[in-house]
């Protein structure tokens, strides 16, 4: 029996975000537990009905939920990339890429499905969209080198209104019925999106930086403001052209992303959090919408048509995007074989899908689960292979254990040089060149620039896992840590303690503004100063049977202050809040006071003198 409006909304909720937290523990694709719940609570126990609970108001919903999804994504976008050699690239997958994608896709189709001609070129349309709700979380997974990552993410945001935008204007000649009467209305809707699209989208952006930068809105109400804009301006859009607030809401998000005048992280952490709940719900939503007769209408051509897309289809498309672009035969394999379709497809394909049965053409109740068939095929292959794909090309590496050092001043480079000694790939980074110049002398690997400005990919972070700053700024150690977090993880990004002095119980940093603190609660930057003036020297000493942790401790007792564990290729770090176990077969790293320190010693020198 289906369960009312209320429950129903918090079964939505519950069902969206706890596949989200199973696909995090199980590193798999959330798409595909979120599919699985959907299944679970609609077709399969009649739970939800989605129809029934929202009525003429679901399409729009899911218009907008996908809008500010967009939105998001592309405040990830940098220009700069594109005057990278992956620039051509993604202008070529976008145009050149997308018709091939099209054409081969619409051509299968119909060979393949039992669709007729208009139908299939219907299909073909809403295909030209990847999924960077599925892609994005993709590349967290998987870190690619190289430009891949570049070029995967400005695809994924792209292609999705210029693919929605295909679609409507495929499904505006159908319903128009004749092609000769439909080619005036669809050159004029193609030119009337990108108009309405590029300069409503740009007038809204720089309208919401007006705002901010003379502040006219207070903190607490920025992000409100900005969902308000994003939302006003997607409908607005949409009021002038039909289906073209995607690509408002998209250069909205360019825009924003590109400006220097604002800060827009607090915008950006929002939205994050928004985009997940919507996305979990939409897949929910759409998910439960499906008819368990139609799943299994479908045959063995939708197999092989989902086989072409993936096998075919794409690599066609990635091999005539990259024609004389120099990416290596290995990027552009890892190129062919990541394009899962997502939230955007299954949205774009429930909205004509309806409208299609409502114009007569009952063959496209077929769309929506041929379509939710490439999902999840998709997902799932794309999904599954990646990271080995990734890590068999040499693209990636398996949980990376290098360090991110900030800072190259002289104790930090002697961490730097004991963590390198021991086989790990360290990067210091600095804005002083005489620190960078020695520590490229003492054999590191150096990068000169701000961590706190430099973008992520203009550093060479190729194995690196971890940060660490190590600076004499708790400032600069806390944004640090803040830039880097979404790259490593919470868990994997680390800061020097406050001075006790310097605490105050108004004044400390939150956990969510900064990173895990090293090595112990009193270990701040001049309590290493002073150790390493008193003669301290790093030391790596392994553990054995025969030599414990205990005999360790009995060696040097309060004088080693353990810093690192060392176990083959992993690394884990002492922190206030965690501190390993040392076992026999590990290293420990620590920082070792001499015997008599360096300035008694010489007290006692000049006293026998």
């Amino acid at each position: 029996m289906t369960i009312p409006l209320l429950e129903g909304l918090a079964i939505i909720l519950v069902l969206g975000i706890s596949a989200q937290w199973l696909a995090w523990r199980l590193r798999l694709p959330s798409i595909l537990i979120l599919l699985g719940f959907g299944f679970l609570a609609g077709p399969i126990t009649g739970l939800i009905d989605v129809d029934f609970m929202f009525g003429d108001i679901l399409f729009p919903i899911v218009s907008l939920s996908v809008g500010v999804i967009l939105f998001e994504g592309g405040l990830g976008l940098k220009l700069s990339e594109l005057r990278t050699q992956a620039g051509p690239v993604i202008r070529n997958l976008i145009s050149v890429g997308m018709l091939v994608t099209f054409v081969l896709g619409s051509a299968a189709a119909y060979f393949l499905l039992p669709l007729d001609l208009a139908l299939s070129i219907q299909l073909g349309a809403i295909l030209i969209v990847t999924g960077p709700t599925v892609v994005g979380p993709l590349l967290r997974l998987v870190r690619p080198s190289g430009q891949v990552a570049s070029i995967l993410r400005w695809e994924g945001i792209l292609i999705d209104p210029v693919g929605a935008t295909t679609a409507l204007l495929v499904f505006e000649a159908i319903i128009i019925g004749d092609i000769e009467q439909a080619v005036g209305p669809t050159v004029i809707g193609i030119i009337n999106t990108i108009l309405v699209g590029l300069v409503l989208g740009y007038v809204a952006a720089r309208l919401l930086i007006a705002m901010l930068s003379r502040y006219w809105v207070p903190d607490y109400l920025q992000t409100p403001v900005t969902l308000m804009l994003v939302v006003g301006a997607f409908a607005l859009s949409d009021l002038l052209q039909y289906e073209s607030g995607l690509l408002t809401t998209t250069v909205m998000g360019i825009v924003l992303a590109n400006q220097q005048r604002v800060t827009v992280r607090p915008i950006i952490e929002f939205k994050e959090n928004l985009g997940v709940l919507l996305i979990s719900s939409l897949f929910i939503l759409l998910s439960a919408r499906l008819n368990l007769d139609d799943l299994a209408a479908l045959g063995w051509g939708t197999v092989v048509f989902v086989a072409v897309m993936i096998f075919v289809v794409r690599p066609l498309s990635v091999w005539a995007s990259t024609i004389g672009s120099g990416l290596t035969w290995r990027e552009k394999l890892f190129l062919s074989w990541m394009a899962p379709r997502g939230i955007v497809a299954a949205a774009v394909t429930a909205i004509f899908s309806a409208a299609l049965v409502d114009a007569g053409h009952q063959s496209a109740e077929l769309l929506v689960p041929i379509v939710f068939a490439v999902i999840v095929a998709t997902c799932a292959l794309y999904g599954l292979t990646a990271l080995p794909l990734a890590r068999w090309l040499g693209l990636s590496q398996a949980n990376p254990q290098g360090v991110l050092i900030v800072g190259a001043h002289d104790w930090a480079r002697e961490i730097g040089l004991a963590l390198q000694n021991e086989g790990f790939k360290v990067l210091v980074v600095d804005t002083n060149p005489g620190n960078i110049n020695a520590a490229r002398l003492a054999g590191l690997n150096a990068h000169y620039g701000s961590a706190l400005t430099e973008e992520h990919d203009q550093m060479p972070l190729d194995g690196l896992g971890k940060l660490m700053a190590l600076t004499s700024n708790i400032e600069v150690n806390a944004l640090a840590a803040l830039h880097f977090i979404e790259l490593f993880g919470r868990a994997e990004v680390y800061q020097l303690p406050i001075k006790p002095k310097m605490r105050r119980d108004d004044e400390d940093v939150s956990r969510e503004l900064r990173g895990r603190l090293l090595f112990g609660e009193d270990i701040h930057f001049e309590e290493f100063e002073r150790r390493f003036n008193e003669g301290a020297v790093i030391k790596s000493t392994p553990l054995t049977r025969e030599f414990t942790y205990a005999d360790y401790q009995a060696m040097y007792g309060s004088r080693a202050l353990p810093m690192f564990l060392c176990e083959g290729a992993r690394l884990s770090t002492f922190t206030t809040d965690r501190t390993p176990t040392p076992q026999p077969g590990q290293a420990v790293i620590a920082l070792v006071l001499p015997e008599q320190p360096v300035a008694a010693a010489a007290e006692t020198s000049g006293a026998l003198a």
